[in-house]
């Protein structure tokens, strides 16, 4: 077999393995006819490591640095800016923060759990969140179903995107037309 052909078929399984990941993911995250009320097993609460899933995901340069707190406190949400996507909320660690659109403001609970929560791992802390002066929404917390304490901000729980794997990558934003960053 010739090189054309034989990297012309690696290509096609690449593409059709490619089209299977995504179509696994979409399920797992995607909105469906439960309107989002998730299962009931509990969710892993630290960040997964994982590929991403849209091959055309492309990271965006942000503008600048996450915004410190005030005087030296480190906060929980910090502000970032990106040049197309604008301010967003991040963590501690300048990673970008996503709201689900199947979530209920105010409701106490989210919608992602189980394989949802290792795509996209809750902001969870161990005492009270804090947030810089640039991000002025209302901070609390909900109960998970594994018992750890997620963050939420004006009433929407916050996650991460697996596929973030440095601060200034918003690979979430509009996936699957339910991902979005949290603009303070």
């Amino acid at each position: 077999m010739d090189r054309r052909k034989r990297y012309g078929w690696l290509g096609l399984m690449f593409t059709a393995l490619a089209i299977a990941s995504f179509a696994l993911f979409a399920a797992a995250c995607g909105d469906d006819d439960d309107e989002g009320d998730g299962d009931a097993a509990a969710p892993t609460a630290t960040r997964a490591a994982a590929q991403p899933t849209e091959a055309d995901a492309e990271p965006t340069e942000p503008a600048g640095e996450p915004t410190a707190a005030a005087d030296g406190e480190e906060a929980t949400i910090l502000v970032a800016t990106d040049a197309t996507l604008g301010d967003y909320l991040t963590d501690a660690e300048g990673l970008t923060l996503y709201h689900f659109t199947n979530d209920t403001p105010g409701s106490g609970e989210s919608a992602c759990v189980d394989a949802c929560a290792n795509a996209w791992p809750p902001l969870t802390v161990t005492g009270e969140p804090t947030a810089s002066a640039d991000a002025p929404g209302e901070l609390a917390t909900i109960e998970r179903p594994d018992g750890s304490t997620q963050v939420t901000y004006d009433g929407q729980p916050l996650h991460h995107f697996a596929s973030d794997a440095a601060p200034g990558d918003t690979n979430g934003q509009g996936v699957g037309g339910v991902w979005f960053i949290v603009e303070p």
